[in-house]
């Protein structure tokens, strides 16, 4: 089930999109358990939102075995947080910041909805607390991102708006031990992975780990990390795409 936010007319719904491309209405939240209503909009008629917004963004650095460049396998998931207005949906722009320099990096992220509280979760048990999963872009400016390193923290790097590009739908019905992820800028391919060849820590080891630690809510997000990267600048266009959930697009511009 693809589950979509989305403006029409003006509201903001929530829905499952159809193979037909039509949109049945779900209320105000995916988190409630109930059935699809009636076909309200159909995808052409209705803007595509971010398809969550989360309380948090937990984001796994040093997850792929590409992105090590041959450094030893971290001993445990490397954590660190994204705002929630880091958040942007489909075919929004992400926004170089004026002291960032002229070029961001993008990440093609698998990433996790937590469906319901989790907390002191086994292993086992983990992938029973995700409501399902969507597209991630970790978009990064390194030169703030390399200062912030010497302190441990990194927040400015990681953190300007539009940071965290989510979409467009939220799967529910995804194997995330074995799925393909690609990146394109400007329609040239840039990074091709599958997680069962290069991902580190498994979406239930995160999970697992995560919640020894920190509540997980409803509705939060977890980017499981990226193999390598690319830089893009004002005027590229950045498609991500996940077999089984579908193309995240989002254009490059500077700051007014």
């Amino acid at each position: 089930m693809k589950i979509v936010r989305y403006v029409h007319d003006g509201v903001v719904g929530h829905g499952v999109l159809e193979a037909g491309g039509g949109i049945r209405e779900l209320g105000i939240s995916p988190f409630e358990a109930r059935q699809p209503g009636a076909i309200v909009a159909r995808q052409e008629d209705v803007r595509l939102l971010a398809p969550v917004v989360p309380s948090k963004i937990v984001a796994v650095g040093a997850n792929f075995l590409s992105h090590l460049h041959g450094a030893p396998k971290p001993e445990f998931p490397m954590l660190f947080l994204k705002p929630p207005s880091a958040v942007v949906g489909p075919d929004e722009s992400i926004v170089v910041p004026r002291i960032a320099g002229p070029t961001v990096d993008f990440e093609a992220e698998l990433t996790v909805v937590i469906g319901r509280r989790a907390r002191h979760v086994a292993e086992k048990d983990a992938l029973s607390y995700v409501m399902g999963y969507t597209v991630g872009n970790d978009v990064s400016a390194r030169e703030w991102q390399s200062r912030e390193m010497a302190t441990g923290v990194l927040l400015r790097g990681k953190g300007f708006d539009t940071f965290a590009p989510l979409g467009p739908v939220i799967e529910t019905d995804l194997d995330p031990t074995d799925v393909a992820i690609e990146a394109r800028v400007n329609g040239k391919v840039t990074q091709q992975v599958r997680t069962k060849d290069d991902m580190i820590f498994s979406v239930a080891t995160l999970i697992a780990d995560m919640t020894r630690a920190f509540t997980l809510e409803p509705g939060d997000v977890i980017m499981t990390g990226t193999t390598v990267y690319g830089s893009v600048q004002a005027g590229d266009t950045v498609e991500l795409t996940i077999d089984g959930i579908g193309t995240l697009r989002n254009p490059v511009v500077n700051e007014d």
